[in-house]
């Protein structure tokens, strides 16, 4: 028997290897795909500045982007540091995301788990999240003042649904095959969330909390525009009332920033918690 299994293990580990290989040069070309994408854009914007395609009103050179944010980071704008507008977004998304995550996570398990819950709570949740944030957002301040409470929860709501709805999802698409033969082994439920029903709804939960955190972010300068005195958003603001495009496009490349390290961060945790993801 020894003489057979090595020749068939050595065969299983060529084939993950290939397989593992296969990943990493196709994350290697989406990631070329991506750079020269992106050096694109950037030719296109030097180009349409260099032979005055557009106003320098409306769009100003990335060498003068550059002077501003140097000039912000140094003497800082809408009285604060651009450090301190960039702390206080983060912060307040963070903060969002965790209350989202760590609400919208257990609450969509259980109204994929139970058509009870799941008919109490979906009403609700899908009639607010229906709405535009900025609808409900003078409510909020009505409620609960025009300090941080308001756009903290405004900002979890929006983070809160897609979590929520994504976490449903993948409990209801597990399949029940795997399911039966769990529970003809012996699992108990406890056993049967954890081994069948969890992993597999992960990867629904990971895109879930893609998709909040570009709804946080859109909701975060909606939130900021409106009722804050700091903040990427209101730093935009307040450059957009003097005509300050290049301050504005300042704030946009921060917020752009913010989506690129979160995104980043979402990939390596779903190569560190669902690698099998997109290879069965």
């Amino acid at each position: 028997m020894s003489a057979f299994a090595e020749p068939s293990s050595a065969i299983v580990t060529k084939k993950s290897e290939a397989r593992r290989a296969r990943s990493r040069r196709s994350r290697d070309h989406t990631f070329a795909i991506s750079g020269i994408t992106f050096i694109c854009i950037f030719l296109a914007w030097v180009v349409a500045t260099k032979f005055r395609l557009a106003s320098p009103l409306f769009l100003p050179s990335p060498s003068e982007v550059l002077v501003q944010f140097k000039a912000i980071a140094s003497d800082g704008y809408a009285n604060g540091t651009l450090a301190d507008h960039v702390i206080a977004s983060l912060a307040r998304i963070t903060v969002a995301l965790a209350f989202g995550i760590g609400l919208g996570v257990p609450i969509g398990l259980i109204m994929g788990l139970n058509r009870w819950v799941r008919g109490i709570l979906s009403v609700p949740i899908d009639i607010y999240w229906g709405l535009p944030p900025l609808a409900y957002l003078p409510l909020l301040i009505i409620w609960l003042g025009i300090g941080e409470s308001s756009k903290i929860l405004l900002l979890s709501l929006a983070a809160f649904a897609p979590i929520c709805f994504a976490a449903q999802a993948g409990v209801r698409s597990v399949p029940q095959e795997r399911i039966n033969a769990a529970l003809s082994l012996g699992a108990n439920r406890l056993q049967l969330f954890k081994t069948i029903i969890l992993p597999s709804a992960l990867p629904e939960v990971l895109t879930g909390i893609r998709i909040a955190i570009g709804a946080t972010l859109s909701t975060l300068v909606a939130a900021e525009l409106i009722a804050a005195q700091s903040g990427i958003g209101y730093m935009i603001l307040s450059a957009s009332n003097f005509l300050a495009t290049d301050v504005v496009f300042v704030g946009l490349i921060i917020i752009a920033a913010f989506a690129f390290g979160f995104m980043a961060l979402m990939r390596l945790l779903e190569r560190r918690l669902v690698p099998w993801k997109g290879k069965l």
